[in-house]
């Protein structure tokens, strides 16, 4: 179950990704994490970001700070980070190994934070 729902995360971010023409951000559709139930939205507009195979760089643009998570295709979980605005944030990168970076959404500040 634990594996299903982390799944239906990375292919419901996918799908906004998808529909947002390959941005890093979609509408504000809202979901529930695997760990614990914590709620997460596709990041805002004006959080961007540039992956490399060893680095994701992701950028808060905003006004306001946000608590962010990259989302991978293999399903790598990685720990929310907090983005003060204009703060850059770094994640690991999609590797060597065929992995991509889908996107980034944005955390509430629960048990990732």
């Amino acid at each position: 179950m634990h594996r299903f729902l982390y799944s239906s995360l990375v292919t419901v971010a996918a799908a906004l990704l998808a529909t947002a023409s390959g941005a890093a951000h979609a509408g504000a559709q809202e979901g529930a994490d695997d760990r614990g139930g914590a709620a997460w939205s596709a990041a805002p507009e004006c959080v961007t970001f540039s992956a490399d195979w060893r680095y994701t760089f992701v950028t808060n643009n905003c006004p306001d700070t946000h608590t962010l998570k990259v989302v991978y295709r293999d399903g790598t979980d990685v720990p929310s980070r907090v983005a003060p605005p204009g703060a850059m944030v770094t994640f690991p990168g999609h590797g060597t190994t065929g992995n991509a970076v889908l996107g980034v959404i944005a955390c509430d500040g629960g048990a990732d934070a």
